[in-house]
């Protein structure tokens, strides 16, 4: 029988096992964008059950299983991070009750945490993680009536994970091609050899230093702090109530592009929404009067609100303390974005909490959570703004004190459309559909770099080279920044009958770089196209563009 001790050192020792391989796991990611890579992913996850179990003091599998379980719950890290939460969390489930586990209670809690895990995942894809944790229970659940020793039937749960991990390249063709075994499935059977080290042989193994890590885009920090530089001082916001005559929206355009930036102006069939960065608030109204009624004007001294964050900043560094608070307005919203720029964008437009995070750094459902409840609402949208990032905040909506819509933004775009969608006279379902289907119109691209040699979609990908993305599918490669830019933005607006381009230039981009990119867009797609140029500050992508 296997005792709580022992199940804590296990699963300390798997943790330990996945944290020394991480880099192995990673490499193993077909896909060569530079993201929270898999076994990344999956050591911070179990690090925290592993946190967890340090401190506890119980020889009951029930409690030690129940308190792991909790702990990756809220430090879940993307898509593999959530699956092996869930994995655990049905192992817990099995144990419930229980002060020793026999063979036959570790293939049943096993068999509950892949059904658990399988519910959660929309459209379960064979060759993945969840195949090779399925044929592990399956297994397990046959040998457990042949014999009760929980030893042996972990450790034919080891022998099959590894039997159905070298099958993964036979079920996606992806992986075949490229030449490697899933690096989720992978990382989990890290995670079951370390703990089979203890349940059999009485061996802990114990986590090593980690290596320097390896700079990505630059040397410099990509979350570093915004320069302070502010052209234009204040941020204006307002709605126009349209009347029977009301001139063209593009006019209003282009008239407050003459005097600031980030301008954003939606035409709805009743309302025109404005939003600009500009030093003239009082030129920018007059001339809106001119277009209708103004309603539910908000204008903020953005130089103030920097030196807030600045102060801020100091106080709590690069880790915000989220306070709990009581839910006191109807609608919050929660957004995920890394790099200044960006983060003051979704603060303008009304998100109260912004996690930092994206796709270097997946924030955990923890981080999430701690957001959604420092946000002053009954109801709290939440933009992960990051198809890695959802099923972390998914996971929040069941530990959360309020009600949670996540909604599936996959991009920074995406994210920003469904803010500007938000109506706060409308309830709760209207605002959830328009939102979501204001999301789902635009098209995005991104210009990034190659984090590995890589031979992807009959691409024969090398290190370092640039990488142009197309609604998160790889487009194609090239050489120079500038160029993939361009060709980017040629092959969206081809796809597209919108009239707004949208370029958002990352801490990678000088302002002399992204001014002489936005000359040669002007020149070419100008006449067709309402294009602005916004400084995000975001790393991994040097352009992150949105059509619609």
């Amino acid at each position: 029988m296997i005792s709580g001790k022992l199940l804590s050192q296990a699963i300390i020792s798997g943790a330990n096992n996945i944290a020394n391989q991480k880099q192995a796991v990673d490499e193993l990611n077909v896909f060569p964008v530079p993201d929270g890579d898999t076994g990344t992913n999956m050591s911070m996850t179990i690090m925290a059950g592993k946190r967890a179990l340090e401190v506890l003091d119980s020889d009951s599998v029930e409690k030690v299983a129940s308190e792991c379980a909790s702990a990756l719950l809220r430090g879940a890290r993307g898509n593999s991070g959530v699956i092996l939460s869930l994995l655990f969390r049905g192992f817990s489930k099995g144990l419930k009750g229980k002060e020793e586990a026999s063979g036959e209670d570790i293939a049943s809690a096993l068999s509950i945490g892949v059904e658990n895990a399988y519910k959660a995942v929309m459209n379960p894809t064979e060759g993945t993680i969840l195949t090779v944790a399925r044929m592990a229970a399956e297994k397990a659940v046959q040998v457990s009536n042949e014999t009760n020793d929980p030893v042996i039937v972990f450790e034919e749960i080891v022998k099959e994970a590894e039997i159905a991990l070298n099958q993964t390249p036979e079920m996606l063709p992806v992986l075949k091609k490229a030449g490697v075994v899933d690096a989720g499935g992978k990382g989990l059977l890290v995670v079951f050899q370390g703990m089979l080290s203890v349940l059999k042989e009485g061996h802990m193994i114990d986590e090593q230093a980690p290596e320097q890590a390896k700079p990505a885009a630059s040397q410099e920090n990509p979350f570093a702090q915004y320069d302070g530089v502010i052209t234009f001082g204040y941020c204006t916001e307002f709605l126009i109530e349209k009347g029977k005559d009301s001139k063209d929206p593009l006019k209003l355009r282009a008239f407050l592009e003459t005097l600031g930036d980030c301008v954003v102006v939606v035409d709805d069939d009743s309302i025109i929404k404005v939003h600009v960065h500009t030093n003239h608030p009082g030129k920018v109204l007059e001339e809106a009067l001119t277009f209708g009624m103004l309603m539910n004007i908000k204008i903020e001294n953005m130089r103030e609100q920097y030196a807030a964050r600045q102060h801020e900043a100091e106080q709590v560094k690069t880790n915000e303390e989220y306070v709990r608070v009581d839910p006191e307005q109807e609608y919050g919203f929660v957004a995920v974005a890394a790099g200044e720029g960006l983060k003051a964008l979704f603060t303008d437009l009304g998100v109260h909490k912004v996690v930092s995070g994206g796709q270097t750094m997946n924030p955990s459902t923890d981080d999430i959570l701690r957001a959604i409840e420092a946000t002053p609402a009954k109801t709290v949208f939440v933009l992960p703004n990051n198809k890695n990032i959802i099923m972390a905040a998914e996971q929040a909506v069941k530990l959360a004190d309020r009600r949670v819509c996540v909604l599936q933004t996959r991009t920074i775009p995406q994210g920003l459309s469904a803010m500007l969608a938000f109506d706060p006279d409308a309830d709760f379902s209207d605002n959830r559909v328009n939102m979501t289907k204001a999301f789902d119109r635009v098209q995005t691209g991104q210009v990034t770099f190659a984090a590995r040699d890589s031979d992807f979609d009959g691409h024969n990908i090398k290190q370092g080279e640039i990488l142009a993305l197309e609604n998160g599918k790889l487009a194609f490669v090239e050489k120079d920044v500038e160029k993939a830019l361009y060709k980017l933005v040629r092959s969206l607006v081809k796809k597209s009958d919108g009239t707004f381009l949208t370029v958002i230039y990352g801490s990678d981009v000088t302002d002399e770089q992204a001014d002489a990119v936005n000359d040669l867009l002007q020149n070419k797609f100008g006449s067709d196209y309402e294009i602005n140029f916004i400084s995000g500050g975001q790393p991994v992508y040097y352009y992150i563009v949105s059509v619609e």
